[in-house]
């Protein structure tokens, strides 16, 4: 299955992370990135690496520039990568036995967070789907981010691909607040109906952040991560503290 598929992924700025995530796909032919305008050291690592193409294309919103990706593309599978994703060698080793002909239309992966490199025991990341058709997929925004439209059956990969972002906590800062002004906006157009129940308890602007706390720190036993465990929590915290502010004065 490996050589059927093309690893896609986006850059702005991702220097901390991309020489990892690059470092993990070494069994790929050909590597898509389409790059925002990187004005770090983005553009000198993927030079390192001969199987890149690298296309820049002026941001617009997620979808946009996932599609944009995929259209790149010239195998039949896609494998949809975020810049700070790490495969893990059971995961690449479980992809090699994929059969090529299938009805999946795609797979799910789980993740693990990880903070100053260290996986916690459990996070609030769900299960995304990275490796997907080309021709039964597209992306369409969906308040900050973005989610993938499969059109056929789906299934699930056992491994997990590492979630190990190391930018700088400004960068993540500002991230963040730009995530938040996204989010307030899809929470506003949406009615209360159509909400998931996170988001349901974000429309109430004050209750989601000891509700993350809480869920971070005791239900998902981040508390027994240590130093690990309290970042990720306050950092969860902070962002839905972000969300709320940008509610409050909407």
């Amino acid at each position: 299955m490996l050589t059927h598929i093309t690893p896609v992924i986006l850059t702005y700025n991702e220097a901390p992370n991309l020489d990892r995530t690059l470092q993990s796909l070494t069994w790929a032919k050909r590597i898509v990135v389409i790059d925002s305008g990187s004005t770090d050291e983005t553009l000198a690592i993927l030079q390192r690496y001969p199987q890149v193409d690298v296309l820049t294309r002026l941001f617009d919103t997620h979808a946009n520039q996932w599609n944009f990706g995929l259209q790149q593309v010239q195998t039949d599978w896609v494998l949809s990568l975020d810049a700070d994703y790490q495969l893990t060698a059971e995961l690449v080793a479980e992809m090699a036995t994929l059969p090529i002909s299938t009805a999946i239309a795609a797979y799910y992966a789980r993740f693990k967070y990880c903070v100053f490199g260290q996986p916690l025991r459990a996070t609030l990341l769900p299960p995304r789907a990275v490796l997907f058709r080309r021709d039964r997929a597209a992306y369409f925004d969906d308040g900050h981010t973005q989610q993938l439209q499969v059109n056929g059956p789906t299934s699930e990969l056992l491994a997990y691909i590492h979630h190990d972002d190391r930018k700088p906590l400004n960068r993540w800062l500002w991230a963040q607040d730009r995530y938040a002004i996204l989010e307030a906006q899809k929470l506003q157009a949406t009615p209360t109906e159509k909400l998931s129940l996170g988001d349901r308890l974000r429309q109430r602007k004050v209750i989601a952040p000891f509700v993350v706390l809480f869920y971070c720190l005791i239900l998902h036993r981040g508390i027994l991560d240590g130093r690990a465990g309290w970042y990720y929590a306050f950092q969860r915290v902070l962002a839905e503290v972000l969300l709320s502010l940008h509610l409050l004065k909407a």
